[in-house]
């Protein structure tokens, strides 16, 4: 399995550190927590539903995390977990704060708002005993179109 992570490379983009300081969807703060993404493009996706730039970005880099077939994970559908896309997040964190608590797995594939869970996000837990075994690529520059930062006006002919 693999997954990608796109954040600012001025700040460890592996350690959680970001989630811990402000939480997430899926996590309180104080609890520590890696973020990423399926797929490239839905890494792309969460940072422009996230970051609300309105610019092109100049300081974000992405990782490519590769995760050992043999690592368990836990997998949560949209359907089976009822207000997880509210936006009070209380049902999704008191999921993810529990699942963190249990240290069940490694890994939390959970549904992704911005795809309306089509796609998944998937967490990673740097806490859990099975962590040492995911390892993350050197960052890359993200080659960002331009064409995303522009408004409506700015695109017409």
């Amino acid at each position: 399995m693999r997954a990608f992570r796109i954040a600012d490379r001025r700040f460890p983009i592996f350690d959680g550190g970001g989630a811990r300081l402000v939480g997430g969807r899926w996590n309180s703060p104080g609890r520590t927590l890696i973020y990423s993404s399926e797929t490239y493009s839905g890494a792309m996706l969460e940072i422009l539903a996230h970051a609300n730039l309105g610019r092109l970005p100049r300081t974000h880099a992405y990782i490519e995390i590769a995760i050992p077939e043999d690592i368990a994970f836990e997998r949560i559908e949209a359907r089976h977990l009822p207000q997880w896309d509210s936006e009070d997040q209380l049902a999704s964190r008191a999921f993810g704060d529990r699942w963190l608590d249990e240290q069940r797995t490694a890994i939390l594939m959970v549904p992704s708002l911005v795809t309306r869970g089509i796609e998944h996000n998937v967490l990673l837990n740097p806490l859990h005993p099975d962590f040492v075994r995911i390892h993350a690529s050197e960052p890359h520059e993200v080659m960002w179109d331009a064409r995303l930062f522009r408004s409506a006006d700015e695109q017409k002919p």
